[in-house]
């Protein structure tokens, strides 16, 4: 019969390391906060190996008095709260006396802190959970953690960890997300003994600039709103600034980073009658409200909260967003708006559905494109063999194919075509969407996905974290069929790509799969999001409205249709066709009444 014990504080301390030190980008998180906790002006970090070999961060903070150098290495030791309803009102950064003790845990630290009132510095170290004497150190006011070597005495834990690369880009994200929270604080930041960030003091606007780029600032809205004890603050891209994926999404609660479905449903909602569904909104926001009111007890990473009031929060979000957005549009509407009156010899703007002629105000009918492509263009959607199919008598055709044979284009949109029934519609960039998604289904259950090298590599460029992917995912990206490597640090080149896709979009492309590998893991990525995936690159490779097709391209597209599975439908929801009968027509003009 097994027995029930007490485990040592070493290994308490390992796992809670393995929640709150999940990997060097947590344990700079929690330092950062400490740090800013401390009162903060100036703080530096230095990494060495990814923060894996050396992550050592220096403050110029209210610093710590010797004989609490070694209750700040103990667990749950914390001069943040001392009682439950501090922490039912939290106001600080930190909070629950884990991070310091489950660092020492599993790395090497050192501690070494000067307080404002101490004549000199003292430090601490601590291996294996163990705490050495403090002694006297020389250090300016302030405070100093070096943690080497983490997971040294974990290898298993260890292992788990990625590569350098990919660890510092993680690093990176974590320390632009606390630098863009406090633009009163001056951060900077080396790896391997090179500067990379150095970032005075400022306001809000040079800081998100100076982080997020001089374009984001230029395709923005203010936003601001008071209501009660909400104050709603920041900006938010407009929606010609929309992203292929969501990395310029910063959203702040009384100062702290979160990731909370209540507040993304928001802001979603405020920009969904505004921007593609295919698209994602930049910002940068922040939500200060009484601390009660909200519950960052949640997790031990402190990125997610609950709200006490959740449908009250949404609506406030919602509303402050939806009003900056809206009186932004209104304006560039009103100021495009307003035209000059024409003279006689002037043109009319086709908007107004005029056009010159002797009489500039006489109004005459605009032409509906209809239309088809040469027969032998530069590109081709369609299989040599509809060629000759094109040959067999009519009948013969109408009977195989329930959806015809195309007549032209309508409009750059529709394909119109004729059986035996009467007149097809067919939306032709949903119907190709589908098609390519169910063979990209098919390519992947089968291991098949054809790839296409490129003659010349497309380069983009990418962020750290986008080009640490690239290196830790090469087996994943080769299953979805693309083949993309670094060629600086900060420039990606796609080499090739699956053969289904339009070279044209093969930066697009390639940014989504990389978006939804560095977001949610190739695991999750191949499986759980494998349709989603597969949709938005269905998408990329249709053909787009006033993209002319030939008649023997709709006619492929038509017989495509007719051989996929769910091709009544797109992979949003929406029908690809509709059948008008030769009686609907009849009905429509009264034929034989």
């Amino acid at each position: 019969m097994s027995t029930i014990q007490l485990l040592p504080d070493l290994l308490i301390n390992q796992i809670a390391a393995g929640e709150v030190i999940e990997r060097p980008a947590s344990a700079l998180k929690e330092l950062l906060e400490n740090s800013l906790d401390a009162g903060a002006t100036e703080i530096a970090v230095q990494l060495d190996g990814g923060g894996i070999k050396l992550l050592r961060v220096r403050d110029n903070g209210g610093g710590i008095a010797s004989e609490q150098l070694s209750l700040a290495l103990m667990r749950h030791a914390t001069s943040k709260i001392s009682s439950l309803e501090d922490l039912q009102r939290v106001s600080s950064m930190g909070f629950r006396g884990e991070a310091l003790a489950s660092m020492a845990a599993v790395a090497q630290v050192t501690l070494t802190s000067r307080h404002s009132e101490a004549p000199h510095a003292w430090k601490i170290e601590a291996v294996d959970g163990k705490q050495s004497d403090t002694s006297p150190a020389a250090h300016p006011f302030g405070t100093s953690i070096e943690m080497r070597e983490l997971y040294f005495n974990t290898p298993a834990r260890r292992k788990f960890l990625k590569s350098e690369n990919t660890e510092f880009a993680y690093c990176e994200e974590t320390f632009k997300r606390i630098a863009l929270s406090r633009p009163d604080v001056a951060f900077s930041l080396e790896h391997r003994a090179r500067t990379v960030w150095q970032l005075p003091v400022g306001n809000l606007a040079q800081r998100i600039t100076a982080i997020l780029g001089a374009e984001f600032g230029k395709h923005v809205v203010a936003v601001e709103r008071q209501a009660a004890d909400l104050h709603m603050y920041g900006i938010a891209a407009l929606p010609a600034y929309s992203r292929s994926s969501r990395d310029e999404q910063y959203f702040f609660v009384n100062g702290r980073f979160v990731r909370d479905k209540v507040l993304m449903h928001a802001v979603r909602q405020a920009y969904q009658d505004i921007l593609h569904h295919q698209r994602h909104p930049a910002f940068v926001l922040f939500l200060d409200m009484p601390p009660e009111q909200v519950d960052v007890n949640v997790h031990p990473a402190k990125s997610e909260v609950r709200f006490r009031e959740s449908q009250g929060i949404h609506q406030f979000v919602f509303h402050t967003l939806q009003e900056a957005l809206s009186s932004t549009i209104k304006t560039e509407i009103s100021d495009s708006s307003f035209q000059r009156r024409p003279e006689s010899n002037d043109f009319i703007h086709l908007d107004s559905g005029l056009r010159r002629n002797d009489n500039p105000f006489e109004p005459e009918q605009q032409r509906i494109p209809f239309s088809a492509a040469q027969q032998q263009p530069a590109y081709r959607l369609w299989d040599e063999s509809i060629i000759a199919r094109e040959q067999i008598p009519a009948a013969t055709q109408q009977q195989e194919h329930p959806l015809g044979y195309a007549l032209g284009q309508l409009s750059g949109i529709y394909i119109l075509a004729q059986n035996q029934h009467g007149l097809i519609v067919v939306d032709m960039h949903a119907a190709h969407e589908r098609i390519v998604y169910e063979k990209l289904k098919t390519a992947l259950d089968e291991q098949k996905i054809p790839t296409q090298p490129l003659l010349i590599p497309v380069t983009f460029h990418a962020d750290t974290l986008d080009v640490a992917t690239v290196e830790e995912a090469q087996a994943a990206l080769a299953t979805l069929g693309f083949d993309l490597a670094p060629i600086s640090p900060t420039t990606l080149a796609v080499r090739s790509m699956p053969a289904m896709l339009k070279q044209s979009k093969a930066e697009a492309a390639a940014r989504e799969v990389l978006h939804e590998l560095r977001e949610f893991g190739a695991s999750r990525a191949l499986t759980e999001r494998r349709n989603e995936l597969l949709a938005t690159l269905a998408c990329y490779s249709a053909v787009r409205a006033n993209q002319q097709l030939s008649i023997p391209e709709m006619n492929s597209i038509l017989r495509e249709m007719e051989q996929t599975e769910r091709a009544d439908q797109c992979n949003h929801g929406r029908p690809t066709w509709f059948q008008i009968t030769v009686a609907e027509l009849d009905a429509m003009f009264m034929r034989g009444k």
